[in-house]
């Protein structure tokens, strides 16, 4: 390929820090020295993270050559984001000092909760779950969210 083409659309800038959109696909690009040039490459170095950094980069390089950039690691799975939201709204009604039944009810719907055996049901299980999920979160755990997917490497 002769030349580089542009980067993209630049949404955010701070310092050398960037976030640019190239075809529908956000990128967080660490600019060093004078990007002006023709000529541009990517520096990785060999840590923990270096098969996630070159995920990035072939992201990057496919967007940048016009091809489908594909899934972006650091973006929380649909259900993973679906169980931290159910866990926060848990954790909200329980600070409210609401029962299991009622934010069953509230996250689930009453139709689906049981006339009895309310103490054995799935849907307490899972609630209890989610509202040890919100508090453990909120003690702390929030950082994992801004980790995601990289807990545990750094």
């Amino acid at each position: 390929m002769r030349g580089t083409p542009p980067l993209g659309r630049v949404l955010a800038e701070d310092g050398p820090e960037r976030l640019v959109e190239i075809h529908d696909s956000l990128h967080r690009l660490h600019l060093i020295g004078d990007h002006s040039d023709e000529a541009v490459c990517v520096l990785l170095p060999l840590d923990r993270l270096f098969d996630l950094r070159t995920a990035a980069a072939l992201r990057l390089w496919r967007a940048v050559t016009g091809r489908t950039a594909g899934r972006d690691a650091a973006t929380l799975p649909a259900p993973r984001r679906d169980r931290l939201l159910l866990a926060l709204r848990a954790l909200d009604a329980r600070l409210d000092r609401a029962s299991y039944r009622e934010i069953a009810a509230a996250l689930f719907g009453t139709a689906r909760l049981p006339k009895r055996a309310w103490k054995t049901h799935d849907l307490r299980d899972r609630t209890v779950r989610l509202t040890r999920l919100g508090f453990a979160t909120m003690q702390g755990d929030y950082r994992r969210l801004l980790l995601y997917p990289f807990r545990g490497r750094v």
